[in-house]
């Protein structure tokens, strides 16, 4: 049985302590509108419940994050349930979530035909409704174009705020890449940030990533991020041999 605390909380939230997560990196790009939506319901200024939808690396779990993290800041209690992690938690962690002013559910998608997860879900939904707190769940598909077999889930999962979060296009990926390593102290030249971001392609997640081992990189060769560095780097990676 999880109480409503006496202090806000997270519970739980599974990201390193120094690593940054919030709106202030992240590239909103054309979401600025669901952005904005979100720092609403985190604050407790929102009327409705919020569902996002995207590809993979198009930064739900990333939105997801920094809403709990404003949420906590602003000092209402929440809590942050990542169904990619369902094989650690079981369904029994949702009761009484709904007495908390903020349920993150991530990946909703991972639990698709799963008849225990889905109920688990619906019946949070109907408590949160009757409680007047505010959900916030990301999947891969819209409400009506997922996999859930539970008709009334994703029926009811279209009754609040539905967003697409759109991919970054090229120039606001770049951006977003600019910004990344100012946020880390990194010196990255733009023709670094245009090669690493043409290899890797548009997934932010991934290219993110990668911007972070770079900087772990150029600090224990003691070199200068540069186009050939970077290359061996990838390639080193690709080859499943260590880099000079």
């Amino acid at each position: 049985m999880i109480d409503r605390p006496a202090t806000p909380r997270q519970i739980p939230l599974p990201f390193a302590a120094a690593r940054r997560v919030d709106f202030d990196t992240y590239w909103s790009g054309a979401n600025r509108e669901l952005v904005e939506q979100l720092r609403q319901l985190a604050s407790g200024d929102a009327r409705r419940n919020v569902f996002l939808w995207g590809a993979p690396g198009s930064g739900k779990s990333h939105l997801l994050h920094a809403s709990c993290n404003l949420a906590q800041t602003s000092l209402r209690s929440a809590a942050l349930v990542p169904l990619s992690q369902r094989g650690a938690i079981a369904p029994e962690l949702l009761e009484e979530l709904e007495h908390l002013d903020l349920i993150c559910i991530d990946d909703l998608d991972r639990i698709a035909g799963e008849r225990v997860w889905e109920t688990a879900i619906f019946n949070l939904f109907n408590r949160v409704r009757e409680q007047g707190s505010r959900l916030l769940m990301t999947c891969r598909a819209s409400p009506r174009g997922s996999e859930l077999e539970l008709a009334d889930l994703s029926s009811r999962l279209s009754w609040d705020l539905v967003y697409h979060v759109v991919p970054l296009d090229e120039p606001s990926r770049f951006a977003a890449l600019q910004q990344r390593a100012r946020l880390r102290g990194m010196e990255v030249p733009d023709d670094v940030l245009e090669f690493l971001s043409r290899r890797i392609g548009r997934d932010t997640h991934t290219l993110f990533e990668w911007l972070e081992k770079l900087d772990v990189a150029s600090l224990e060769a003691k070199r200068k991020l540069t186009v050939p560095f970077v290359r061996d780097l990838l390639s080193a990676q690709d080859s499943g041999t260590p880099s000079a």
